[in-house]
């Protein structure tokens, strides 16, 4: 078989190369990544106090930053870009690894943090802990930790293609700019169809994997669940040093269920509802998509009430048919012994 090609170079990973421990250090390469983003690039009608500063932190992108300088700025939205990329670097700088740094953002910080941001780290973790994998399925299952997905519900099957790429084609057709005059002109274009990853077309991911523009089936109990299901045991075994075993179930049949975790906003709003006896209506409960069962192999880790018990997960869309997840629920939101 042929090497696998590298694969996400997004990401951000090789501006972070694995400490002699294995973590991802924050480099001032990363650091200038961040500066180049369009929030804080400077434009063309960007003010001389913008452009200054920027080049200093290009130059010197750990150096600090006095209100002075922001004040100076003529745009007070860039400014206020600027303060809160400049928290965000302080706490990245203060943690040392962008493993510790997405921990302390997990347990929640006193700053708004941008989206954008926590997806970046989310990115360039991933990216390191599936490292090793051969399995495109598991790449493209992994994405769901760092880029919102598009649900279609058809027939029983559940599709997630990723949501800038489905809005990019709504809006440009894949041409860009052309693309945008053209559908502007009413001047039809080509229909677009993402291809479904399958394990028999599965290899082509890796060539392609930077585009974002390959469909998951995660309908039960499909390759495409199970895929997924192997890289939320990678991600806690990763962070919390634990083994797992979790599989896709399609109901919660337990007199005796004890604990469970959502993987985003809507399943653990569902989840709660559920576990109180309070029966959500069929259109809510239709925007489950997932459900799953994890057993933590270490029984000491876990606490006495749910010891030898096993958690339930759940995955769901919102009312637009997107699916947001929230990897750090399994960080912080499992039950776990303190000393674990």
């Amino acid at each position: 078989m042929a090497a696998r090609p590298d694969f996400w170079i997004s990401s951000g990973y090789t501006l972070t190369p694995p400490d002699d421990a294995g973590r991802l250090p924050v480099t001032d390469d990363l650091l200038r990544a961040y500066l180049a983003r369009p929030e804080l690039a400077p434009v063309a009608e960007s003010c001389a106090a913008e452009r200054a500063l920027h080049g200093a932190l290009i130059a010197a992108p750990r150096q600090a930053v006095d209100d002075a300088q922001l004040g100076a700025f003529e745009d007070s939205d860039t400014a206020d870009n600027y303060r809160i990329f400049l928290r965000f670097r302080d706490m990245l700088i203060a943690a040392g690894s962008l493993e510790a740094a997405y921990t302390k953002l997990a347990r929640g910080v006193d700053f708004p943090v941008p989206g954008l941001f926590m997806d970046q780290l989310v990115h360039a973790l991933t990216r390191h802990i599936l490292n090793d994998t051969d399995n495109p399925l598991q790449a493209r299952a992994a994405e769901l930790l760092f880029r919102s997905q598009r649900v279609t519900v058809q027939d029983g099957q559940i599709m997630l293609a990723d949501e800038e790429t489905v809005d990019r084609f709504a809006t440009t057709g894949g041409f860009g700019d052309l693309g945008r005059l053209l559908k502007e002109s009413n001047t039809a274009m080509r229909e677009v169809d993402l291809d479904v990853l399958t394990e028999a077309n599965a290899q082509m991911y890796w060539s392609r994997s930077d585009r974002f523009d390959t469909v998951l089936d995660l309908t039960f109990p499909r390759p495409g669940l199970d895929a997924f299901c192997r890289v939320l045991e990678k991600w806690v075994a990763y962070f919390l040093q634990l083994e797992t075993r979790i599989h896709p179930v399609q109901s919660i049949r337990d007199e005796k269920w004890v604990w469970h975790t959502g993987l985003d906003a809507d399943s653990s709003a569902l989840l709660n509802d559920l576990y109180r006896g309070q029966e959500p209506d069929e259109a809510r409960l239709s925007r489950l998509l997932s459900l799953f069962r994890m057993e933590i192999k270490d029984a000491d880790a876990v606490i006495e009430r749910v010891r030898g018990r096993p958690i339930y997960l759940g995955l769901a869309m919102d009312t637009a048919g997107t699916l947001r997840m929230k990897p750090q629920n399994l960080l912080v939101n499992l039950p776990l012994n303190e000393a674990a």
